[in-house]
């Protein structure tokens, strides 16, 4: 096997469906050794924010000296950023090694009748076996939806349970109402960890508070009202919080809350053995990266990418647009997923268009067409357009541009990472 064809293998395993529960994934576990209950964890859940906290978590304990393994997904430049330990990404040889260790186990699961796990599932167990082999001081992992009954919560050894913001999203997997979704997310929480979560709505924290007060689990609700922004840009923030100033390199009026709950999870895993010094946070704040989120890709005219692809995402993102871009014309360029509540992101987010190109994100089954999404973002806009490819839609949208413009491109993460090559590429011809 080699590294496309383990890729294949993974993405062939969807053809199977899945089983609720995590029955499978500990069967699976158990024939590889359960690699899992080696390391140690902080397992990151909610709707909106999971991927900036684990970012400003991950560069700063990195940079304190610490062997981090980092688990997260969708990724959007390279399929082997969803497992990395201190900046560097699992190669192509151990992963194809793990995955023909895996197929082994699926082999023998399948020939006694027990069901074919999941393309998740089985990259789940990749990451296991890596951080595992590479003996991770401590791993940073991102639920993949929900909370619950998600691969990753397979864990036993939970330092720490993050709860970022919790929303409407998902709701055919996890619910109809906002406790509902708490509820699936809250289910991180195991007895004998600590918890941090963001401030959340008052249906949302009740379940939280229950879910602790059920396991004894102390639980730290980060409040970043007291942390004052003393300057800011789209390139980043700088603010002052329990008197210190920090920098960091990322835009959107709710950096500021990421930043601070990083900040509080920090001091929690200090009190755990996993020390920081003040110095250590502000470098590592200062040097995080986390691109495709309200990320500037070139100026003159400005080009923003965005992962906004339900409600409380485009609700932050309109606040971004009338905090940065207050007078400035925008140009959109918009795909989407047709699972999510697209038509609320229009109904949110179109009043702010000068015109909006619909794209259909490329290679997933899941894409909305583009135009099916033009239609959709008629009922909003009075200009708008559906083209054929991403290339098409950035063409156009600099053509009508101007250097003091603002072009906005947002929805699905899965379509991210190839526009930012096609605006790059761009930008080289153009200065060549």
């Amino acid at each position: 096997m080699n590294y496309q064809e383990s890729r294949a293998y993974i993405d062939e395993a969807s053809q199977y469906g899945a089983v609720l529960g995590l029955g499978n994934m500990r069967e699976m576990l158990e024939r590889l050794g359960n690699p899992q209950e080696e390391l140690q964890y902080v397992h990151v859940a909610g709707t909106n924010g999971k991927g900036s906290v684990i970012a400003y978590l991950y560069t700063t304990l990195t940079k304190a000296g610490y062997r981090v393994g980092r688990y997260i997904s969708p990724t959007l430049y390279s399929y082997r950023e969803r497992m990395e330990i201190s900046g560097e990404r699992i190669s192509r040889e151990k992963f194809v090694r793990y995955v023909e260790q895996i197929s082994e186990v699926i082999q023998d699961m399948t020939a006694q009748g027990l069901p074919h796990p999941t393309p998740f599932e089985i990259e789940t167990a990749v990451a296991f076996l890596f951080f595992k082999e590479e003996k991770c001081d401590l791993v940073i992992m991102e639920v993949g939806m929900g909370g619950d009954l998600d691969a990753t919560n397979i864990i036993k050894n939970t330092k720490l349970a993050v709860l970022v913001s919790i929303s409407m999203d998902h709701m055919e997997f996890l619910g109809n109402t906002l406790g509902e979704i708490a509820e699936k997310k809250a289910g991180i929480i195991k007895p004998g960890c600590r918890a941090v979560t963001a401030y959340q709505r008052p249906e949302a924290a009740q379940v939280i508070s229950k879910k602790c007060a059920e396991f004894g689990v102390a639980c730290k609700i980060s409040d970043a009202s007291g942390a004052e922004i003393i300057s800011e840009d789209v390139d980043g923030q700088t603010f002052v919080w329990q008197g210190e100033t920090y920098r960091v390199p990322l835009a959107g009026v709710y950096q500021k809350e990421n930043a601070v709950l990083a900040l509080d999870a920090l001091e929690i895993l200090d009190k755990l053995g996993y020390r920081t010094t003040d110095e250590q946070r502000k470098k590592g704040l200062a040097a995080t990266s986390w691109r495709g989120r309200f990320t500037v890709l070139c100026k003159d005219p400005l080009f923003v990418v965005d992962g906004a692809h339900n409600p409380a995402a485009a609700d932050m993102m309109a606040a971004s647009i009338e905090h940065y871009f207050s007078g400035k014309r925008l140009y959109f360029i918009m795909g989407m997923f047709r699972d999510k509540d697209y038509r609320s992101v229009l109904k949110k987010t179109a009043p702010y268009a000068e015109k909006i190109f619909t794209i259909e994100t490329p290679n997933n089954p899941r894409a909305l067409p583009a135009r099916e999404l033009a239609k959709a973002a008629a009922e909003f806009h009075s200009d708008v357009e559906a083209e054929e490819s991403l290339e098409e839609a950035v063409e156009k949208a600099f053509a009508l541009a101007e250097p003091q413009d603002v072009i906005l491109a947002f929805g699905s993460l899965s379509f991210i990472g190839e526009l930012t090559g096609i605006v790059e590429q761009r930008e080289d011809k153009v200065e060549s």
